[in-house]
């Protein structure tokens, strides 16, 4: 054999070996040794970076978006969370402060990028639901716009930096500062249906016992409105969680939210061990927001996760004079997923959602 035929032999082995199961491992060790990079964040495989993804100036005020990268030294997946989507909602917020310095970077499988405050604006004006900038709700904008207001230029750096980066997304919701709030996911499937089925074994892996089944969300790329939403229409499962309520600093919620990211990570063998899951699911099939037909003040007659039959009364309306204006009563049977549990309501905005049982 001449040299030349022996280089060529050794070229055609190494071709057959990387095309094999082996040779697609090393690949993705490969990719494992590299750096992760999130805006001007920069994590090298083992370590965590943090910093600000800059949202500049336009026709308002810029901000910046707190992150976190954490890059395992194996390969594995890349995991999106999101918390602080609404400024006021802080379990989430909070778990997402503290779950970083609880991952060793060396043990993870894969990448994890953490969104520790999407909407800066409103968490710092304290304000429920819309930005104290633009009035916008930052979870009914995406995919964004570069030239738009401010909560449009975070929704599209959002999903340039994060979304698009990432493998699977988790956006972390809790009950807003006005709203009194039972634990529960959301099922959005609105994909195919093997995206579906990912989806769904996401939501049982996180752990929460009620699921809401949405089949209902934009499928225009242009207009998906939803962080969730977002990342499933661009073909990646991605769930939506609340736990915690009323703005309050509430360690049950904050470890509901903690322990379901926990439970994910062991779900995508990020990270050793076997997630919790749901063993007996309660699915709400159908579910109803209730929203205020006048502005005034509303006085709840329910709690959260209380059963309601139809037509059970779920509050009163009022003027600014003690005047009752409506009752507000349960469309169908079900359970009371949350309820508005501050007195005051502007016209079209919720009084609570009631879910509906899935028959077993």
């Amino acid at each position: 054999m001449t040299k030349r035929q022996a280089v060529m032999l050794v070229c055609l082995l190494w071709l057959r070996y990387a095309g094999s199961a082996s040779g697609q491992e090393m690949a993705k060790r490969t990719e494992a040794s590299e750096n992760f990079v999130v805006g001007t964040i920069t994590a090298a495989p083992g370590t965590r970076a943090s910093g600000f993804l800059e949202v500049p100036k336009g026709t308002d005020a810029g901000t910046r978006i707190p992150v976190t990268v954490i890059r395992g030294i194996k390969p594995g997946p890349v995991l999106a969370l999101i918390a602080g989507t609404h400024g006021y909602e802080y379990s989430p917020i909070l778990a997402m402060q503290r779950f970083p310095a609880k991952v060793d970077p060396r043990e993870l499988a894969g990448t994890i990028i953490v969104v520790h405050v999407a909407n800066m604006p409103s968490f710092l004006g304290r304000t429920i639901y819309y930005s104290p900038v633009d009035g916008k709700n930052l979870n009914r904008v995406y995919p964004g716009k570069d030239d738009g207001t401010v909560s449009e230029r975070i929704a599209a750096s959002i999903t340039r930096e994060v979304i698009d980066r990432a493998d699977y997304l988790v956006d972390l919701h809790c009950g807003d500062g006005n709203e009194a709030l039972r634990p529960y996911s959301y099922w959005e499937a609105v994909g195919t249906p093997e995206l579906n089925e990912k989806t769904r074994q996401m939501v049982l892996a996180f752990g929460l016992d009620h699921i809401v089944i949405e089949t209902e969300r934009p499928a225009d790329l242009a207009k998906t409105v939803y962080t969730s939403n977002t990342a499933i229409r661009r073909g990646k499962p991605a769930i939506t969680t609340e736990t915690g309520l009323l703005g309050r600093v509430d360690t049950n919620g904050t470890d509901l939210a903690e322990a379901g990211v926990f439970n994910l990570l062991r779900h995508f063998k990020m990270l050793s061990g076997e997630p919790q899951r749901v063993e007996h699911p309660i699915w709400i099939d159908r579910s109803e927001v209730l929203r205020s037909p006048v502005t005034g003040i509303f006085h709840a007659r329910v709690q959260p996760d209380q059963a309601v039959a139809k037509g059970t009364l779920l509050g009163v309306l009022t003027d600014f004079f003690g005047n009752a204006v409506q009752e507000v009563r349960a469309p169908f049977a079900g359970v009371v997923l949350y309820i508005v549990a501050t007195p005051p309501v502007s016209q079209g905005e919720p009084l609570g959602m009631v879910g509906h049982l899935k028959p077993e």
